[in-house]
């Protein structure tokens, strides 16, 4: 773990003397930034002090130079290149003059905010082998500043105090048991001196919990678990009065989350709701998801899965929960952007303190933020799995979901959700909440034979269900058409739509609004935009040739408002369902782009990518061999070389690679694990020599049918 100091304090505040503005780098930037000054953020909003830009996290900016009227001028002040190629999913956070953001693989950068200068870089040298801990790639949605100290989550588990100053390490915390495939992706939330943090991991087996950490020691505060202790025990942690009062009571006493948690990781949001002095966290999924796996004998909901809890800042002890998703089998996660804001409720329209979610199962819920009572809530989304919510918020459920084991269920939404972490905001000079949806279904049924204990990704479904071994010439330009993204202006007091915009592919970036009634959006294919927030028409763009699918922020320095945003091709769209694009993407450099009015900076062109017109060898295999090759790879490979061995171009393309060519090299690779320092660990514990072959046997087999079916992707820019 280190930092580089490509500049020492003072020796960057002579540099950039001339650059008035900048950060006072002989002081502490964001020394003073506390619990105080995170809630007045909005009496300050030259400053962008937290993940959603104050407590409240409605992403909402006060700052007024840049309107509909002179948007058109906007232009490229500066970019910084973040020196990974992984996925990138921050928000920066700018304080006194300096951006915090973070990359892949949870590496730290600070810069100049008015210039881009460099002015240090901490890399906490993440081992790469635990890529294959996550789901959804390297990524790392950002940082937290307090009382001169950056806080960051590392994907290996750790929690890091850096200072603000120059990036040296105050204090260093491991989190998780990192012996378990564990990972932080997510961006620590700090108050009252404790910092929170949760973790991922239900899709490969843990408990999930949240923990609270003196901001000045590192010393563990309090520890909250989401799911029951698998002996139904106390843990001596401040969960365990609700985990016996209401969790333990809804899991039966045997299945596998006895042995692997039952998930309810909270992966993402999390938030610090000062008028009512709690934290509000919102959960993950079941784990393994099939629950006739995880939980044979239960017949309860599995709390507190796919749920909102509210828990004391100061003692993490339970104060309410609302669970969304009951019993979850679909993944359908409840860790979505929380908004808290005043609304008008009941039929005399008062006003009452809500929290705003819409998370993957589709639906939208305004919920009473002191009690966690249900206010309304309404489908923002197409639903197969459900026909409503009832009087309490409950879902009404279709009960063909439940009986995928007697015949395939096509669930909608799918389960990467109608709406993922890409955060949503909310604009009270509107009203309306901005949602980057999906519109995405998936088939769930059995695994042929049951369930395979030794998967590394083992969610007890047939990953395979729906996908055929190869589609036909011609189909995959249907394929791609049916899956698609929206920008859903929804109005939470009606619980209907404004208007909104389609996109070709979901997982497009988060969201910012402004006073001035702009809406700033990036999306997947790199262009940028801004919109009218009341009626969505289109007032600029800029294609940055790069994915996006962070939130952007504004920013203010000398007078002069900046707007800046993070790109960078990967996560779990790019990984999972690269077979979605009818090109191929390069594993582009993250980036940051920072705008203002009247500049005239340059986009950098992303790295070029070139797809061999055939394999590197001939085809092999019986019928019989590719089609277990089909099996396995979908249960082994699937969600990091995409299905169908179709790649994004994040990871290599098997169909090309010259490892597939010899069957040696397939092996050290995919069983010996050689290269391990590059994420691709070995697979010996989940495949046998004959399993790895029929793999190598399929992703050929793919390959040449790319050819005859002219289905070979050239590179685009």
């Amino acid at each position: 773990m280190k930092a580089l100091h490509w500049f020492s304090a003072m020796a960057a505040c002579a540099a950039l003397a001339g650059c008035s503005g900048g950060a006072d780098y002989s002081g502490n930037p964001g020394g003073d930034v506390d619990t105080a000054r995170i809630s007045a953020a909005g009496k300050t909003p030259g400053d962008w002090l937290s993940y959603g830009g104050g407590y409240e996290e409605q992403r909402f900016s006060k700052l007024a130079q840049i309107t509909p009227e002179n948007v058109g001028k906007l232009g490229v002040a500066w970019s910084y290149d973040l020196k990974t190629s992984h996925g990138v999913e921050a928000t920066p956070i700018v304080v006194d003059g300096v951006m915090y953001v973070t990359g892949a693989w949870s590496i730290v950068s600070a810069l100049d905010a008015k210039t881009g200068k460099e002015l240090w870089v901490y890399d906490p040298q993440v081992p790469k082998e635990t890529l294959a801990k996550g789901c959804c790639d390297a990524v790392n949605r950002g940082v937290a500043v307090y009382e001169g100290k950056v806080f960051v989550g590392t994907y290996d588990g750790r929690l890091v105090a850096l200072n603000s100053k120059d990036g040296s390490v105050i204090w260093e915390k491991v989190t998780v048991d990192q012996s378990k495939p564990y990972t932080i992706t997510g961006a620590p939330r700090a108050f009252k001196d404790k910092v929170i943090i949760g973790n991922g991991g239900s899709e490969l087996g843990v408990r999930g919990y949240v923990t609270a950490y003196n901001t000045n020691t590192g010393e563990e505060e309090w520890r909250f678990y989401f799911t029951p202790n698998p002996k139904k025990k106390p843990d001596g942690a401040a969960s365990d009065s609700a985990l016996a009062k209401f969790a333990n009571a809804s899991w039966g006493d045997s299945g596998a989350w006895t042995t692997q948690g039952g998930g309810a990781t909270a992966w993402d949001s999390m938030i610090y709701d000062e008028v009512n002095d709690q934290v509000i966290v919102g959960t993950g999924n079941s784990s393994p998801w099939n629950g006739k796996i995880r939980d044979p004998e239960g017949n309860g909901d599995n709390l507190f899965v796919s749920s909102v809890l509210a828990l004391d800042a100061d003692s993490g002890e339970y104060k309410w929960h609302f669970q969304e998703t009951p019993r979850d089998i679909l993944d359908y996660t409840a860790v979505q952007t929380l908004i808290l804001a005043d609304l008008p409720v009941g039929a005399e329209g008062k006003s009452k303190r809500v929290i705003m979610h819409a998370p993957k199962n589709g639906f939208f819920y305004v919920l009473d933020a002191a009690t966690g009572k249900f206010v309304s809530g309404k489908a923002y989304s197409a639903q197969t799995w459900a026909t409503g919510l009832d009087a309490n918020g409950r879902p009404i459920e279709n009960p063909a979901m439940r009986q995928f084991d007697k015949k395939p269920f096509l669930a909608v939404p799918a389960p990467a959700g109608a709406h993922n972490w890409n955060p949503m905001g909310f604009s009270p000079k509107t009203g309306l909440a901005y949602i980057p949806a999906n519109n995405m279904a998936q088939m769930v049924q059995e695994r042929p034979g049951g369930i395979k204990e030794t998967l590394k990704w083992n969610v007890g479904y047939d990953m395979a269900g729906g996908l055929p071994p190869a589609y036909p010439a011609g189909a995959l330009p249907g394929i791609r058409a049916s899956v698609k993204g929206e920008l859903i202006a929804w109005d939470p007091v009606t619980h209907k739509p404004r208007w909104k915009r389609e996109y070709p592919t979901p997982f497009n970036g988060g969201v910012l609004t402004t006073e001035t009634n702009l809406l700033f959006q990036g999306d997947t294919m790199g262009t940028f935009r801004a919109f009218n927030a009341a009626d969505g028409s289109e007032l600029w763009s800029m294609n940055l040739k790069s994915g996006i699918q962070a939130a952007p922020i504004t920013y203010e320095i000398d007078g002069e408002q900046y707007v800046a945003i993070a790109t960078g091709w990967g996560t779990s769209w790019a990984l999972n369902w690269g077979f979605a694009w009818d090109k191929a993407a390069a594993p582009d450099i993250g980036r940051v782009y920072v705008f203002k009015l009247g500049a005239n900076g340059k986009i950098v062109d992303p790295m070029q990518y070139v797809i061999v017109e055939e394999p590197k060898t001939k085809s092999f295999g019986t019928p019989a061999q590719i089609a277990a090759g089909f099996q396995n790879y979908s249960e082994n490979c699937m969600v990091c070389h995409g299905p169908l061995a179709i790649s994004s171009g994040v990871t290599p393309d098997l169909r090309w690679s010259g490892v597939s060519a010899d069957k040696d090299s397939w092996n050290q690779v995919v069983r010996e694990g050689i290269l391990a320092g590059n994420g691709m660990v070995s697979f010996k514990g989940q495949l046998t020599p004959e399993e790895a072959e029929s793999i190598r046997a399929y992703v050929l087999d793919q390959g040449w049918m790319a050819v005859r079916n002219g289905d070979v992707r050239k590179a685009s820019k």
